[in-house]
């Protein structure tokens, strides 16, 4: 009898323990993760300089667990905010999987391990811009400006567009152009994607009382804002071009992926009927990250038959 209360006991503490793991996971936002992965790994193999493998994964390594500190400590601050919408509040600390002090102490952790890691296998330049990724996505977007303004989305955008251009310096050690034109298509590319996210889930952001776009301004001036953000793409993509870093085949493709953003954003500027709205905002939203994606598969498949 004292042997079968045993294993069930190990059970138990096996079962909890994996789900302890899996809710820190979890806090790394592993959908935020992916996306940095990707975008670090482009910037650093369209960059002149070439690295070991080795090297080139240790350091999107540590700049994918910065990224993920930046969304434990995000989880952390905005525990509260989570409980109340549906779109979050299956978040480990909202379900009481993981408790704020523990993600707290995951989070400032997985910083440190980051960003000594990452200067100590590429460069302080490096380095430095992952810890300005992380205060700023922390102390600027987090703290500062997601509950205080409607601008949160624009302005904190920077640290979001940040991992291509760690990318690029993790190679090179230094800073130009071409990792600029990285920064501005995320930058520019953010607030049609996430306002597009706000207007079907508005009644989430009421609820928490976060000032996103619709809740502080209307629908009909996110939609004209998604609009008119979708515009300025169109220029920013044509700079790598301009500069010489990208050829024609990133720019004619690249343009017809945008022209057909900004109709479908227009699409749903021009409609006034709510029935099919969000639908419409939906369309938008998952467009958008198909776009971006191929955007950067671009700038590879551009360098890799230049």
């Amino acid at each position: 009898m004292s042997n079968i209360i045993r294993k069930r006991t190990a059970s138990i503490l096996l079962l909890d323990l994996g789900t302890f793991i899996k809710s820190l996971y979890l806090l790394m936002k592993p959908r935020v993760m992916s996306l940095v992965i990707f975008t670090c790994a482009v910037g650093l193999l369209t960059s002149p300089n070439q690295i070991p493998l080795f090297d080139s994964m240790i350091c999107i390594f540590f700049v994918t667990i910065g990224a993920g500190a930046a969304g434990a400590l995000n989880m952390w601050y905005e525990a509260d905010l989570d409980s109340l919408m549906t779109r979050t509040c299956l978040r480990p600390i909202p379900t009481g999987k993981i408790n704020k002090d523990h993600a707290l102490i995951f989070g400032i952790v997985l910083s440190i391990i980051s960003i000594i890691g990452l200067y100590y296998f590429s460069n302080i330049l490096s380095a430095t811009l992952l810890f300005i990724t992380i205060a700023y996505y922390v102390f600027v977007y987090t703290i500062w400006l997601k509950r205080k303004t409607p601008q949160n989305i624009v302005i904190g955008g920077a640290s979001g567009a940040l991992p291509p251009v760690i990318g690029w310096t993790i190679a090179t050690n230094s800073l130009s152009l071409e990792p600029i034109t990285f920064f501005l298509i995320i930058f520019y590319w953010t607030p049609s994607h996430f306002w597009a996210l706000s207007l079907y889930k508005a009644k989430d952001y009421a609820k928490a009382k976060i000032p996103m776009l619709p809740i502080t301004n209307g629908v009909e001036e996110t939609k004209k804002k998604i609009f008119v953000y979708s515009l300025f793409m169109l220029p920013v993509i044509i700079i790598p071009y301009a500069i010489g870093f990208s050829g024609k085949l990133y720019l004619f493709i690249s343009l017809s992926l945008t022209l057909y953003y900004n109709y479908i954003c227009y699409d749903l500027y021009k409609y006034k009927k709510n029935k099919f709205e969000l639908k419409k905002a939906k369309k938008v939203f998952a467009y958008s990250i198909f776009y971006l994606f191929l955007l950067f598969v671009l700038f590879l498949v551009d360098q890799i038959i230049k």
